[in-house]
């Protein structure tokens, strides 16, 4: 396509390249012949130190907060299966989501259908500075994108980041990048499947060992320490001094 013969035509000359992850400028790297550097798209340390409880925010102080969180929650990225995943679930769970995206109206369709009213919360966009103490007070993030595309297959969502940077432990699909990071850090558990089910099994046997969530919940203080854009724009101040030599 268009798109395509600009690119093998332009990247070829390139001297200063970066992107997103590891795995897009490898491939890159390795159809053009050119250095990829990557800055990856994560947010400043956290530096605050006060957040607000779950009673401020009107959260149960008895049951374990499973969060979905992101401007695009979108159809065929995972919410529908993780509302689904909510029968199978006991009341000692509440799945809140918040955010933006288009499969919110089919997720409020679900709810009602199933009767789970009592065991979701939805809410829409929220500032981000409101949204970090939904974020800090959750007891896992989810990140339940599918490999339907390349976009997807090599995603690396903020919400991660964002969860790591509030202590909050993840449950992610086995997405390249993502896996990349949730495995070195020992964040969180990875999942093979998108069947409700097998979903709310995997969440179930994530509580019952509470040795190895502690252990994941503390390791997030040390990543987000390294995994923050601090980190990130030495690279990119890297690249844009060599164009002023």
């Amino acid at each position: 396509n268009t798109w395509l013969k600009i690119e093998r035509r332009i990247f070829p000359k390139l001297k200063n390249v970066y992107t997103v992850c590891d795995s897009i400028a490898e491939i890159y790297s390795n159809k053009y012949g050119v250095e990829v550097k990557v800055v990856r798209n994560i947010p400043r340390k956290n530096k605050i130190k006060t957040f607000k409880s779950r009673e401020e925010l009107g959260l149960p102080l008895d049951k374990k907060i499973l969060l979905l969180q992101g401007a695009g929650i979108n159809i065929d990225r995972g919410a529908e299966e993780m509302v689904k995943a909510m029968k199978f679930l006991s009341d000692d769970y509440l799945f809140a989501i918040i955010g933006g995206g288009d499969v919110f109206e089919i997720l409020k369709e679900i709810i009602k259908d199933n009767q789970l009213e009592n065991k979701i919360l939805i809410k829409g966009k929220i500032p981000y500075s409101e949204l970090i103490h939904y974020t800090f007070n959750a007891d896992l993030g989810l990140s339940l994108d599918k490999n339907t595309s390349l976009n997807y297959q090599y995603s690396l969502p903020n919400k991660l980041f964002d969860y790591l940077n509030y202590q909050t432990p993840v449950l992610t699909t086995d997405l390249v990048e993502i896996k990349k990071i949730v495995n070195r850090y020992k964040v969180g558990w990875i999942i093979d499947t998108h069947e409700p089910e097998q979903i709310a099994n995997k969440i179930q046997d994530i509580f019952s060992n509470k040795i190895e969530y502690q252990e994941f919940k503390n390791n997030t203080v040390k990543a987000s320490e390294e995994l923050n854009w601090e980190s990130e724009e030495l690279v990119l101040k890297q690249i844009y001094c060599k164009l002023f030599k």
